[in-house]
């Protein structure tokens, strides 16, 4: 993936073994979306710190903005773990950069967009915001992308 150099975007960060980065600009324009990077595949998948840690490093980012999450009610003890690690992975990638980092609740950032839980909700803000890239959010299971964006966005726009 070829990146154009932006100064001082902001990145968002829908956590997870399935979760998602975004790029924004300042001013709130879409720079890109992708899935976080995994090794491994089933039990075995983990965060691919080292290709995180370069992504991140590409773009220099002013600052991150992750959910911030927790383990959820009727999650078993084995996934609850992986979820876990994925998120101290991503502390542990950003604090090693000197990523200055922003925690939000998922109910704050949904909020200030309107949004309740559905996921499909998070898709259709996202192409409302940025329909140049509709198709990075086209698939059900991009609701992380367009969840990643909208947090990255959320943390601009409440400066």
């Amino acid at each position: 993936m070829e990146h154009v150099a932006i100064t001082h975007p902001t990145i968002g960060i829908d956590p997870g073994l399935s979760g998602a980065m975004a790029v924004v600009t300042p001013s709130g324009d879409l720079v890109t979306v992708f899935d976080l990077p995994v090794m491994g595949e089933g039990k075995a998948a983990r965060i691919d710190a080292t290709s995180l840690a370069r992504l991140i490093s590409e773009f220099d980012p002013a600052k991150a903005v992750v959910e911030q999450v927790g383990s959820m009610p009727g999650q078993g003890v084995a996934s609850t773990f992986a979820f876990g690690r994925a998120v101290g992975v991503l502390a542990g990638v950003l604090g090693a950069l000197a990523v200055t980092t922003e925690y939000v609740a998922p109910g704050t950032w949904k909020r200030s967009y309107g949004l309740a839980s559905a996921k499909e909700d998070a898709r259709r803000r996202a192409i409302e915001l940025w329909p140049a890239h509709a198709a990075l959010f086209a698939r059900k299971k991009d609701h992380g992308r367009a969840e990643a964006a909208l947090i990255a966005r959320w943390g601009i726009d409440r400066k």
